[in-house]
């Protein structure tokens, strides 16, 4: 049976490329679709997910602290396959179900982060499962949920700008004088995510335009410049948030990285936009 609150999710979720108002507003939500175990049939479901390095994400079959599995889980069982649509990108993912310690490891750092799950586990007799969602690799570009390239270029920027700010409001959050672990993963996490798109625009969209374009050779220059200074402002993060460093340190280095990215991305935008949409790149690249 249809759940109309999550439709309105669903909607909101597609219409907005990931971005949520209401509850869900600073929430990490991604759109998890399964092939039903005894229909057949593909069913969309909302759920929370924990960064976890570049080549996965975990989600949690909590049901809210039900006594039985959600169906979406049931459903990965029988087929481990799945959709996901994380607001600017959509992906074939490999499900594992994580089991003994790797389990327990993973749901510790998600109580850390969130004791709304350690509430979910006492209401239940069930140990609540943790799945990774392992990305198949399709090669060529990464779909983009945009029309046209310059839009996937914004979408892609929001996408991390979002995240960002997310880091900086647990970072907030965080009381103790050290970073929670999962804190940690998420930090890692978007440095691994924005190197590997900086690398793709070097490696390919760059030279695309500049090949097309040469115009726009100034504009590419100072472009890859500001990437070798971000990596190495990204580099900064990654040792501030290994090892039991002060949770203020970490901080003046992702606000030192916002400074420099949110002027990045701003600049990329007003310059390679208009260059994008007035010819598209073949295959979406971004």
């Amino acid at each position: 049976m249809p759940n109309d609150f999550n439709q309105r999710v669903i909607d909101e979720f597609r219409a907005n490329r990931g971005r949520l108002s209401g509850y869900f507003e600073n929430a990490r939500l991604l759109l998890l679709t399964t092939t039903g175990a005894r229909t057949g049939a593909p069913h969309t479901t909302p759920v929370g997910y924990l960064p976890d390095g570049g080549d996965r994400v975990l989600v949690i079959a909590s049901a809210g602290g039900s006594p039985r599995h959600p169906d979406w889980f049931r459903n990965l069982l029988a087929r481990p396959r799945a959709t996901v649509e994380g607001g600017a990108f959509t992906y074939e993912a490999r499900a594992v179900v994580l089991t003994g310690e790797e389990r327990d490891r993973a749901f510790a750092r998600a109580v850390e982060a969130d004791p709304g799950w350690a509430a979910y586990q006492e209401k239940t007799e069930r140990i609540i499962p943790v799945v990774a969602l392992y990305a198949i690799e399709r090669g060529g570009p990464p779909q983009v949920s945009a029309a046209s390239p310059g839009e996937a270029i914004k979408v892609v920027h929001d996408a991390f700008r979002r995240e960002l700010a997310l880091i900086r409001q647990e970072m907030a959050a965080s009381g103790g004088s050290t970073l929670g672990a999962q804190l940690r993963v998420n930090c890692l996490t978007f440095c691994q995510g924005l190197h590997n798109h900086h690398t793709g625009e070097d490696t390919a969209l760059f030279p695309f335009l500049a090949e097309r374009h040469p115009e726009s050779a100034a504009v590419l220059d100072r472009l890859g410049e500001e990437h070798e200074r971000i990596a190495g402002l990204v580099e900064n993060l990654r040792r501030a948030v290994s090892g039991d460093g002060p949770t203020d340190a970490a901080r003046e280095e992702v606000v030192r990285l916002t400074r420099e990215l949110e002027a990045h991305l701003a600049y990329e935008e007003e310059r390679l936009i208009p260059l994008l949409d007035a010819a598209p790149v073949p295959g979406g690249m971004t």
